[in-house]
């Protein structure tokens, strides 16, 4: 199977390169190539613009005898877009441009007359100095009387602006430094200042904490001290405990475990509501001798326990014990005398 894209030929043994008849092409012959509009130009015959980079199909060929240094010069054939006018043009490659040759005229063209004559004046300036040294001394003190004029001209010109506008630049320019140099110092003065009061912030933190920690230290052990007696030891206080702790300092007794549990016999009377008083009959008018002794004691430790009870504090264990005893032995005794 034979490639797609061949591009060796097959040359047969017998091919003879010379016997191959040569194209006989005239030597300006034109080709068709598609350019751009290498400048402004305006069309002689109808005045239409044609601005630079408008795109053509145009014919190229080769000017007959004439080269710039050994370089061949093409020339380009164009139609106006309106009128269909045909328009030439040609390079110009010793000012590396083109030249417009017929029909149509180049736009803006000013700058480079300008240009034009300058290197003209330039050119016959050096052709009088070549040979001519007076010519040279004159140039050189003509140059130097302008560049004189000129430096005068200016520095009016400075005078007269400054003058007119009354603005003192360097003035400006100072005041403008004094005032960056306060700025500066003043952001450095609250900077300093902000870094300061910030310290000092922390600093008063850090004093509230640690008072806040030490006060807290005080109540918690002052807590704990108060709070190490269980709510029940107030049963077993004495009258003389309590008065002696509202007076002056905390006074405690040391109370046994099963009393604080259960409580002792208070002041009360917790005995006195057991027992009940036997209520003299009219029969017995007249209490014995006995009973006239033992009344007025019973009496006096009911008011006694009564007053305890609502006046005074919780009496002790021991003094509770006692009088629960006399009062037992002084009803004992009237009872067994009412029976006789």
């Amino acid at each position: 199977m034979s490639e797609r894209k061949v591009l060796n030929k097959y040359y047969p043994p017998d091919f003879d390169p010379a016997k191959i008849p040569k194209l006989k092409l005239p030597k300006d012959r034109q080709y068709v190539v598609r350019l751009m509009a290498p400048f402004n130009m305006r069309c002689k015959t109808c005045g239409e613009y044609i601005y630079k980079g408008k795109k053509f199909n145009a014919r190229k060929e080769t000017v007959q005898n004439e080269l710039y240094m050994g370089l061949p010069i093409f020339r380009f054939y164009i139609k106006c877009t309106r009128c269909l006018a045909e328009i030439t043009f040609k390079t110009d490659p010793e000012n590396t441009d083109y030249a417009m040759e017929h029909g149509a005229t180049r736009n803006f063209q000013a700058e480079k007359l300008i240009e034009e004559e300058e290197k003209r004046i330039q050119q016959e300036r050096e052709d009088e100095e070549l040979n001519n040294p007076m010519k040279v001394l004159e140039n050189r003190t003509k140059d130097s009387k302008m560049e004189m004029e000129v430096l005068e001209n200016l520095q009016e010109l400075k005078e007269l602006n400054q003058r007119q506008a009354l603005v003192d630049f360097e003035g400006m320019i100072d005041k403008y430094r004094e005032l960056e140099k306060r700025e500066r110092e003043r952001e450095k003065e609250e900077d300093e200042r902000e870094t300061k009061e910030m310290l000092e912030r922390v600093l008063v933190k850090r004093l509230r904490d640690s008072d806040s920690d030490s006060d807290r230290e005080e109540e918690s052990s002052s807590q704990s001290m108060v709070c190490a007696d269980k709510p029940t030891d107030i049963l077993t206080t004495d009258n003389t405990d309590v008065q002696g702790a509202s007076s002056g300092g905390v006074k405690r007794v040391k109370v046994e475990s099963w009393a604080k549990s259960v409580g002792t016999l208070g002041g009360r009377g917790a005995l006195s509501s057991l027992v009940v008083r036997k209520k003299p009959t009219a029969t017995d008018k007249r209490p014995t001798t006995e009973e006239a002794t033992v009344s007025p004691v019973s009496k006096t430790d009911s008011k006694t326990s009564m007053g305890d009870s609502t006046d005074a504090p919780k009496s002790s264990v021991s003094q509770n014990a006692s009088s629960s005893l006399s009062l037992l032995g002084a009803y004992s005794d009237s009872d067994s005398n009412d029976s006789e």
